[in-house]
């Protein structure tokens, strides 16, 4: 694929990236509307128990439309350390963990307004992880109708599309079995620099 149409969403699943590292240019949607039970604010991880959602609390306008870019961060919780904690706690013991947690830390102990501007810190550590550099905009009207290259809807948390991507061993695998698709930290912390290659040689299919 050439170009891919994606949403900026919070620590992505692993078919949003799938998606980025086979292409040659990104474009962030970044003019569509809020929507609830998206991974616009969350992620999911591999936990102890098996698969847990890490939420960001945002600010709701009751009754009103918000743009995606508009909307704020809500910190009545200390979500972040409660989401450090819980990746902790998940991921101590993988392999690349003490690798990446350093350049993660400033993530969780930074408090941005926009939600947009945690996902976007967010997508450029993984890229850094990853080490792909692609040409990347965002768009300047919203995309109404683009089925060549439209991505957007791997932000769907409640879609029940099940991706086979290939195994890689991860923490809690023995207990609950292999999970696929989950949040891109889940393979990096398991595969470190080998997660750009796993990502490459995946098939996404809709």
């Amino acid at each position: 694929m050439s170009t891919v149409l994606v949403l900026p969403t919070y620590f992505s699943p692993i078919a949003q990236y799938v998606a980025i590292a086979n292409s040659n240019k990104i474009i962030f949607e970044v003019e569509d509307n809020f929507q609830k039970q998206t991974y616009r604010n969350r992620c999911a991880i591999f936990a102890a128990n098996g698969k847990q959602l890490l939420n960001v609390p945002v600010q709701h306008n009751k009754g009103v439309k918000q743009k995606t870019k508009e909307v704020k961060i809500d910190y009545k919780e200390n979500w972040q350390k409660l989401q450090l904690k819980a990746l902790q706690s998940a991921y101590n013991s993988s392999p690349f963990f003490e690798f990446y947690i350093d350049d993660l830390l400033p993530i969780f102990k930074t408090k941005y307004t926009f939600l947009i501007d945690l996902n976007w810190s967010a997508h450029q550590l993984i890229m850094d992880a990853l080490q792909l550099k692609i040409p990347t905009s965002k768009t300047q009207n919203y995309i109404s109708d683009e089925k060549k290259f439209d991505f957007r809807k791997l932000a769907e948390a409640k879609n029940n599309k099940v991706y086979n991507f290939n195994r890689y061993i991860q923490v809690f695998e023995q207990k609950h079995g292999f999970i696929s698709n989950l949040s891109i930290l889940d393979l990096i912390f398991m595969e470190g620099p080998n997660a750009l290659n796993y990502l490459e040689n995946q098939n996404l299919t809709f």
